[in-house]
């Protein structure tokens, strides 16, 4: 299938990077290539772009789109970008893997593809398998959460990664349909949580089994796990004045991120009542955007997925 996916706020990402002339960028996210050719094209042949995604679709369809524009300055990494202290050491050479990025940047949303492929379950509004996995990397299985784990586990991660008020009618109504038979599809699932939840919940301005297909998707990839890992080996492989500029769509991301900045950005992480700093703490970042950036009402109209993005940035000191 083709691969669609519009990048989300790139000419404020653009912006905010300042890509130039043989500088080196990290795209944590590929997708759709947006953000990664934008790049490539500013940083000339004397630069580069290492681009990584965990989906194969993805990284197919950014090798052809590379090589339809004879773009020479992009490193493709099928890999998940929590290990990019690994995939860095895997790309380029030990005396240059630290300290030498002008730019990192993360889009955590799904892509148009993803969400309208048949052979996957990211969307309830398609009759597909339950596999939410961005990649064969991948080491969880959706199917397996929902017909095999513990029904206060399902709640749980129902309830905090999807932030549904009804997790507990939703996981006691998956218990009981899979003692009868193993759910396999998306829209036997969204069958189910229509069916557990009130009526008036039905009318409500999105589908009731949003939040659970979310709560699925992130536990599935692990989703929020990768990104703490991945935010400190970021700023770590910044340069002195380079940027991290992240693009998120729900408050469990986004949180995850403004705590990470505001703490990074303080010298001391010491609870108030210290009167002396116990922690030694230094900070390693400047927050950029003190308020959050949200895209404008055009970039809204034409791309609607991108009402929910978020996009902070900071710079390494």
């Amino acid at each position: 299938m083709e691969y669609k996916h519009t990048p989300v706020m790139l000419k404020e990402v653009i912006e905010y990077l300042r890509p130039r002339t043989g500088q080196f960028f990290i795209d944590c996210t590929l997708g759709g290539a947006g953000y990664t050719i934008e790049i490539a094209k500013r940083v000339g042949e004397t630069g580069r772009v290492l681009a990584i995604d965990l989906d194969e679709m993805a990284i197919a369809n950014a090798r052809h789109l590379i090589s339809r524009l004879k773009l020479t300055n992009i490193i493709l990494a099928n890999e998940n970008f929590k290990n990019l202290s690994k995939i860095i050491k895997t790309y380029f050479k030990e005396e240059n893997q630290k300290d030498w990025f002008s730019g990192i940047v993360f889009d955590l949303g799904l892509s148009s593809a993803q969400l309208e492929d048949r052979s996957r379950g990211f969307s309830f509004q398609l009759a597909a398998p339950l596999d939410m996995a961005f990649g064969p990397l991948t080491r969880r299985r959706t199917e397996e959460i929902i017909n095999n784990w513990p029904e206060a586990d399902l709640e749980k991660i129902i309830r905090e990664y999807g932030e549904e008020r009804f997790a507990k009618n939703i996981a006691r109504a998956i218990g009981e349909r899979r003692k009868k038979t193993k759910i396999e599809t998306t829209d036997e699932l969204a069958e189910i949580i229509e069916a557990a939840v009130p009526k008036k919940y039905l009318n409500g301005k999105i589908h009731p089994a949003t939040r659970t297909f979310q709560a699925l998707r992130i536990a599935t990839n692990d989703e929020l796990n990768s990104l703490r890992e991945a935010l400190p080996a970021a700023v770590n492989l910044l340069a002195s004045k380079g940027r991290l500029a992240i693009v998120s769509f729900h408050s469990l991301e986004d949180r995850i991120v403004k705590n990470f900045f505001k703490e990074e950005a303080r010298d001391c992480l010491c609870p108030p009542s210290f009167p002396i700093c116990q922690c030694g703490h230094k900070a390693s970042l400047k927050i950029i955007t003190k308020k959050v950036v949200r895209p404008g009402e055009e970039e809204i109209k034409n791309n609607p997925r991108s009402r929910s993005a978020k996009l902070r940035v900071t710079e390494k000191l």
